[in-house]
């Protein structure tokens, strides 16, 4: 065959539209296909012999991956995990498997986030809770207590460092819902714990209760989840001063750390929009740029049970309505309709609460102290 090429692996002819080189390697399109890989990072062909992991070029290897030193697998750079001693020098990065078995540290870094685990199956409402403790020590002999006493049977709650703390951590734990939360989280024991080691939330004036609830519970679309939450918008501004007082914080706290979206109050429509368009970050009181949640910031720390299941429930109830009714619904809305059509069966301690903080439509309860 005049003019034809020799692959230089099995050395079959072939024309030249055939041919391609490798590594200034001749080869046919059958070798093509057994000798070599694409480099799963830049996209360089390359022999299979000389590929690290299966599938990676030497220098992309080089360059964007590491060794885990805890079981020597290949990650990226990207997926890196450090202990909190290792966080600036870096000399021993681990995998997240090996992180979370060989990992000393059980009060992670602020960063830390790992896999999301959804607790309970009764709902398609899930929250995930962030409570900031403080005054009682930063050390990991008593964050293992509170760990231990919350994961008992299952992974439930991790513990992270926090600035805004002091002398404490905050407590997070994976989505629940809210039955979760009540019937199956050990909350009364781990806030009781908290306490027992001289811990405070609400005393400690910095602490809040941050509760995400994961935005497809809204709606299968965009559009749709943006309207429900349109409305809880609408709601904080239009409840602003009960909301301000159910929160238990301050007006000095509420403008540092959960502060108010404003605007004038027409539509649901058009205080989200005001909300999207007022640049104010995170700290507000509810924060909407996390992508797959909402957070309602707003709620002061709490370590009495009481307080924190009615919050909970709070956040629930009103995700719930928002998802129910509609917008002429919220706007025709008054607290009283509000408080009125609460079941006190399904949320009983959100009743008490209300009673407590004088919010509800009949005679409050005595008040007692928080901690």
């Amino acid at each position: 065959m005049e003019n034809n090429l020799l692959c230089e692996v099995c050395g079959r002819e072939m024309i030249a539209e055939e041919a391609e080189y490798v590594n200034d390697t001749l080869l046919c399109a059958d070798c093509l296909e057994t000798e070599t890989v694409i480099c799963r990072c830049c996209g360089d062909r390359i022999f299979s012999r000389d590929a690290i992991d299966r599938d990676l070029c030497e220098h992309c290897a080089d360059e964007h991956y590491t060794h885990c030193c805890g079981c020597g697998e290949l990650i990226s750079n990207e997926d890196v995990l450090y202990t909190e001693a290792d966080e600036y020098d870096h000399d021993y990065p681990y995998c997240r498997q090996c992180y979370n078995k060989y990992s000393d540290d059980i009060i992670h870094s602020y960063y830390y986030k790992p896999d999301p685990v959804f607790l309970g199956n009764d709902s398609d409402l899930y929250m995930g809770i962030e409570l900031e403790i403080d005054e009682g020590g930063h050390d990991n002999e008593y964050a293992e207590i509170i760990y231990d006493t919350a994961n008992l049977t299952e992974d439930r709650l991790y513990i992270k460092h926090d600035s805004s703390i002091d002398n404490g951590f905050e407590l997070v734990t994976h989505p629940m819902t809210l039955n979760y939360h009540r019937n199956t989280m050990p909350w009364r024991e781990v806030l009781r714990k908290a306490v027992s080691l001289g811990y405070l939330s609400h005393q400690a004036d910095c602490c809040g209760l941050h509760i995400h609830v994961n935005r497809n519970t809204f709606g299968n679309t965009r559009s749709r989840q943006e309207e429900a939450i349109a409305r809880i918008i609408f709601f904080y501004e239009k409840f602003w001063p009960e909301i301000l007082r159910f929160s238990r914080r301050t007006e000095y706290q509420v403008n540092r750390w959960a502060s108010r979206y404003g605007g004038v109050l027409s539509t649901c429509k058009n205080s989200l929009d005001t909300a999207k368009k007022a640049g104010l970050g995170r700290y507000t009181a509810v924060n909407l740029m996390p992508e797959n949640t909402i957070e309602f910031r707003i709620f002061r720390g709490t370590l009495r049970y009481e307080t924190f299941i009615a919050t909970l429930e709070f956040a629930h109830y009103l995700c719930e309505l928002a998802k129910d009714l509609s917008d002429e619904n919220f706007h025709a809305m008054s607290w009283s309709e509000f408080v009125s059509g609460i079941d006190t069966t399904e949320y009983p301690e959100m009743i008490d609460y209300l009673k407590r903080r004088r919010l509800y439509i009949n005679e409050p309860v005595k008040e007692t102290e928080e901690i």
